[in-house]
């Protein structure tokens, strides 16, 4: 009897140790699946904070480029007030020109008629 029981804590032994071997395994699985899982989340925030760092920088020089942008836009909208003030005052100086023009055409044709009045007036009295 004494060597059914050995063959009995024999068995229950080598039980013991394949239930172990098994739970064994069965953690270097599950360690083996999380260090894997941890990796893909390691490269994927590194990506992330890759992507993140070049849109960061794409944006700030889009940021430089939309303020050379309004830069300029002002200084043009600064150019056309000036060419406007100029055009203004250009209108103004033809008009006085115009009404100058339109005095000395009078002037000029009422000389003309007093000079024909003149020259007819010498004319009918040596006549």
């Amino acid at each position: 009897m004494e060597e059914g029981i050995k063959n009995r804590i024999i068995l229950i032994l080598v039980i013991l140790c394949v239930i172990l071997l098994i739970s064994n395994i069965s953690s270097c699985s599950n360690y083996l699946k999380q260090k894997s899982a941890r990796e893909k989340e390691m490269f994927s925030r590194l990506d992330l904070e890759e992507k993140t760092s070049k849109f960061s920088a794409q944006l700030a020089d889009l940021d430089k480029k939309l303020k050379e942008k309004d830069r300029q836009l002002e200084e043009e909208k600064a150019a056309q007030e000036a060419t406007k003030k100029a055009l203004v005052q250009e209108q103004l100086l033809n008009e006085t020109l115009k009404e100058e023009f339109q005095k000395v055409t009078k002037l000029k044709d009422a000389l003309e008629e007093d000079l024909k009045d003149a020259l007819t007036g010498k004319s009918k009295q040596k006549k």
